[in-house]
């Protein structure tokens, strides 16, 4: 097992992934819970919290200094936040005492895709985005907007639009559907889920848990769910669409296209707008890993090293 010890992470909103590996081969890998992101309040510790959090469930643990070589990272947020970004690896070189590479997790999940090559990625999580590189380096991003203003398509866009079908099935405003019982039984009625998303306080990451339940409604025939879905995978291929995929082919990453109900209608959607959908070679902790020990990517402008 030749080459550098990394510790990778892959730091979203939903959960923090790490993985420890020495040249191609993985040791160790665990999750725990994310972070709402670090352009969110107190983000930046949040975000050290899930890391640690992580860490501390690997179970080889870290190797003691000098087996650790460098850590790399993919955090939510870090596009919008660089002083947070800065105060993290601060914290974390003080932690592990080796030099570390953060970029977003979007772009993780790029480098991962194509082994830091070019293409364009679909990421479509909670939130979702699209990122597209080019062969001179150039970058390009296309929603990843935040909840309130962007991320169409995404579980949190799937997520209120399936408790909204459902509120709506419950006072008459819309068609019936299995949502209004599934939406209910979060809290445990139909009014009291607005005190059930925010009670939690990070309302996008609560709705964006109801997606998956969407999902499932769509696949035993609720037309409600059938049509929310359809909607979503429609946005998420105008969106890669927009970003101009040089190569007519797209890959896709995120928690949503895990789901086979949600790919085969994300395939469809876009066939539909000329383009085709393809396996990522890698991962986010993969991309993590390439850009811990490697400054020959394209995409080293975005990425902090500390």
């Amino acid at each position: 097992m030749s080459g550098p010890t990394v510790l990778a992470v892959d730091l979203g909103k939903t959960s923090c992934r790490v993985r420890l590996s020495r040249g191609e081969t993985a040791l160790d890998e665990a999750t725990h819970e994310g972070a709402p992101g670090l352009a969110d309040e107190h983000g930046k510790d949040l975000a050290r919290y899930a890391i640690l959090g992580a860490v501390a469930r690997l179970a080889r643990g870290i190797p003691e200094p000098p087996g650790l070589d460098c850590i790399g990272i993919g955090a939510a947020g870090a596009l919008a936040a660089p002083d947070a970004v800065r105060g993290l690896l601060k914290e974390l070189r003080a932690d592990f005492d080796v030099p570390l590479a953060l970029i977003s997790d979007g772009l993780a999940a790029h480098v991962g895709a194509f082994a830091g090559g070019p293409g364009t990625v679909l990421i479509a999580g909670t939130g979702a985005v699209v990122f597209s590189v080019n062969d001179t380096g150039l970058i390009r991003q296309i929603d990843g907007l935040g909840p309130w203003l962007g991320d169409e398509g995404s579980g949190r866009w799937i997520g209120q639009e399936g408790l909204q079908a459902g509120l709506r099935a419950g006072d008459g405003r819309g068609p019936a559907t299995s949502l209004r019982a599934a939406a209910a039984g979060l809290a445990g009625g139909l009014p009291a889920l607005p005190g059930w998303v925010s009670s939690a306080g990070t309302p996008a990451r609560t709705i964006g848990t109801f997606a998956p339940t969407v999902i499932t409604h769509a696949t035993r025939g609720d037309g409600v769910a059938t049509a929310i879905v359809a909607e979503a995978c429609a946005r998420l291929a105008r969106t890669c669409a927009a970003a101009g995929a040089e190569t007519g082919q797209v890959c896709a990453a995120g928690g949503l296209v895990s789901h086979p109900y949600f790919r085969a209608v994300l395939d469809a959607a876009l066939t539909d707008v000329g383009l085709s959908l393809i396996s990522p070679r890698g991962d986010a902790l993969a991309g993590a890993t390439l850009i811990a020990h490697s400054r020959a990517l394209p995409h080293e402008k975005r990425i902090t090293r500390g």
